[in-house]
């Protein structure tokens, strides 16, 4: 065999990530690394991505702790890697440099060897100072071109007809119909992967976070970007639609230098294929390939017990692949002729029998089919996966269809963004916004993730295409572009908790840098260890105490009935911050809290105003969608369902004129206000007949979509 093809093995980080929703622990971790010694994967990724977040959230582990771990068994052995998103890192919002290089220069101390640089929005400002750093401190930066696709349902119309935004982005001719300009060509790809190669980069991923790449584009994509590059090439791609292993063949065939795989149980699916499929390819085109198969083999034993340990978030755990050594198991003539027509059809670009051929292998080995609705609103595996569990633990899943179906409408309206963490999880959580919004038949983007706002605005770069300025108006209140001012963040307060003992919440450099990075995950999971380091050196009580410890607590006060007007969740989560307190008197359109949806920030804003009564949630709760969260005085204000009607604001604006009083009495068409929306001068005409209870805002008010106007007795 002349050919060598390197393996990059995914299954530790993105393969649990795309198929369990990242929650395998470290018990497993751990008992796996001795045989991944032996197996000699060219590259591991270990870390980054989800990991740092969602260990901290879900497990109460340590990133830094894994990353150790990893290093320590594997070191010498095979290159440690982690997947960062480049200006956002590992979080969800853009930093300033201090924080990437703190992050870069910790994770490189603890063993790290690559860095997967990318950037969601494929803006070469967000990585170029990634790469510098990483190459400065010693590590290898590859930077990751993010696949995606133009959209397919761009409506085509005669050009003298066409209007707004997409007319002047696309053009036309007046006596046809116009196709949309193609965005993401071969050329874009090649052109962002040679600039990336300037720059610094010592390998190239063509990251298809999505699964999109079919295989007649890589047949196309990958010889123009070996022949365009000096440095190595790694394809990354995921099964979800169908087409991972057949462009995964293709690009063996093509050129490329390292592909991305996982082991049997963790593979195919929404996350990448398997080794072993893989494998059998290259034994019959003559391909080494640079792994330990008999090692792979005693991880595979491994791994059906971690599996076992994550059913809850499994999304196939009745329906497992069916066990199989490519060592030592004999395939069926049939089965085996298939690799040999995947093989002919891949190399004469024949894609319709080139996907029929793999279809068919991973159907007799039992991989989840092609996903069709996943494939048609083209998300990334690992986000699908991630908006189930997050769905389930919400009580929600039943949007999930609503979701799926808005996302291509929500990516489009927000530039085209490539899904990618964390462009994925603010698009995925806008769709279910937007699917809830649906439900409860108010206006689209009536509830807003802060990310998303922060998106269109432009704080997170250049978009492949211009936002539309009416969108961005709408979405932010300014049709103006405004790019993130790394100088406006503020550093996380290392805050003393005296309920452990005066202690600073982080106690070192890696600590803090958590908080810097995800300061509402890593404060809970630093206030538990700090509680459970508390708990550890605090003496015993005494016995006497002890006794009156144990003897029952008196029962508490039963909680008043609510029985004012309530300001309730717009969807579940997590409660991050309380802005008012009782007796504070409120406006409608105020932010009365901030919390997290979906690893989102959210803002839940009053749509009633008047004087608080009781709040009805804590820092920290969890809550369920429309569950109160505010008690308004009855007699002070709020509007509560059982009160008069109201007329509601069609959209965002200033209140310029108010042209009625309490007592007036209005027909249905009347004027009520005037108001500043997309610097145009709006009237607000009543919808309803009735005598005017109260008038809910002020002039030079600023005021919210559907937020509450004028009540109607």
């Amino acid at each position: 065999m002349s050919k060598v093809l390197r393996v990059r093995d995914l299954t530790l980080r993105d393969g649990q990530q795309s198929l369990f929703a990242t929650r395998l622990k470290q018990e497993y971790i751990d008992r796996l690394l001795p045989l991944y010694r032996d197996a000699k994967f060219y590259i591991m990724e270990t870390w980054g991505g989800a990991v740092p977040d969602s260990v901290m959230r879900y497990l109460g582990e340590s990133p830094w702790e894994r990353l150790r771990s990893c290093s320590k068994e594997m070191k010498g052995i095979s290159y440690l890697s982690a997947l960062s998103r480049g200006r956002n890192l590992f979080g969800y919002v853009p930093y300033p440099n201090y924080v990437l290089e703190g992050f870069y220069k910790e994770a490189i101390k603890n063993g790290l060897n690559v860095m997967r640089i990318f950037d969601a929005l494929n803006d070469i400002d967000n990585i170029k100072d990634s790469i510098r750093m990483i190459n400065d401190l010693g590590g290898i930066a590859d930077a990751a071109v993010c696949y995606t696709v133009d959209p397919k349902d761009e409506p085509k119309v005669a050009a003298p007809e066409k209007k707004g935004f997409f007319a002047k982005l696309f053009g036309g001719s007046k006596k046809e119909e116009a196709a949309p300009e193609k965005i993401f060509t071969d050329e874009y790809f090649v052109e962002k992967a040679k600039e990336m190669e300037r720059l610094g980069a010592k390998m190239i991923t063509l990251k298809d976070m999505a699964g999109l790449v079919n295989p007649s584009r890589i047949f196309t994509l990958m010889p123009k970007l070996k022949q365009a590059l000096n440095i190595p090439v790694d394809f990354h791609t995921h099964c979800t639609p169908g087409y991972g292993l057949a462009s995964v063949l293709t690009a063996i065939i093509k050129g490329v230098d390292i592909v991305d795989t996982n082991i049997w149980y963790f593979g195919g699916g929404s996350a990448a294929p398997a080794i072993e499929l893989v494998w059998l390819f290259c034994q019959k085109l003559g391909i080494e390939v640079e792994v330990n198969m008999e090692a792979v083999g005693k991880i595979r034993e491994q791994l059906k017990d971690a599996r076992k340990s994550l059913a809850d978030f499994d999304l196939n755990k009745d329906n497992w692949p069916n066990e199989f050594d490519p060592l030592k198991d004999k395939l069926p003539a049939d089965i085996d002729a298939e690799f040999d027509k995947a093989i002919k059809a891949a190399t004469a670009n024949d894609e319709e029998a080139l996907l029929a051929a793999c279809h068919k292998i991973e159907a007799y080995f039992n991989f989840p089919k092609p996903n069709e609705l996943v494939k048609n609103a083209e998300v990334p595996g690992g986000m699908y996966s991630n908006m189930v569990a997050n769905l389930k633990a919400l009580n929600a899943l039943d949007v999930i269809d609503e979701a799926m179906a808005l996302i291509p409408k929500v990516r489009r309206d927000a530039g085209l963004v490539p899904l990618v963490t964390p462009t994925s999880q603010i698009v995925g959580s806008q769709a279910v916004a937007v699917a809830l919004d649906r439900r409860k038949g108010v206006a689209d983007y009536s509830n807003k993730n802060n990310q998303f706002i922060s998106l269109v605005k432009g704080e997170y770069g250049k978009t492949p295409v211009a936002i539309d300025p009416a969108f961005r108006q709408q979405i932010t209140g300014s049709p103006e572009e405004k790019p993130y001012d790394v100088s406006s963040y503020r550093k996380p307060e290392n805050t003393v908790l005296p309920e452990f003992g005066g202690v600073n919440i982080a106690q070192n450099d890696e600590e803090y840098l958590l908080l810097q990075l995800l300061p509402a995950v890593a404060t809970g999971f630093l206030k538990n260890k700090r509680k459970a380091e508390y708990e550890a050196n605090k003496p015993a009580a005494p016995a006497v105490e002890a006794a009156s410890a144990a003897a029952p607590a008196p029962a508490e006060a039963p909680v008043a009935a609510v029985t004012g007007p309530c300001q309730k969740a717009p969807m579940g989560g997590k409660v991050l911050e309380i802005k008012v307190k009782a007796g504070d008197v409120v406006k409608p359109g105020q932010v009365v809290m901030v919390y997290e949806a979906m690893k989102m920030e959210n803002d839940i804003v009053a749509e009633v105003g008047g004087k608080v009564k009781r709040i009805l949630v804590n820092v920290d709760d969890v809550i369920s969608t429309d569950q109160p969260l505010i008690e308004f005085e009855a007699a002070d204000g709020g509007v509560s369902e059982s009160a008069g009607t109201c007329q509601k604001a069609p959209m965002g604006g200033k209140v310029l004129d108010i042209k009625v009083k309490v007592g007036d009495t209005v027909k249905a068409g009347d004027l009520l206000m005037v108001y500043e929306a997309m610097k145009m001068e709006n009237d607000i005409v009543s919808e309803f007949s009735g005598t005017v209870k109260r008038v809910l805002v002020n002039v030079d008010d600023v005021i919210s979509t559907d937020q509450p106007l004028v009540e109607f007795a």
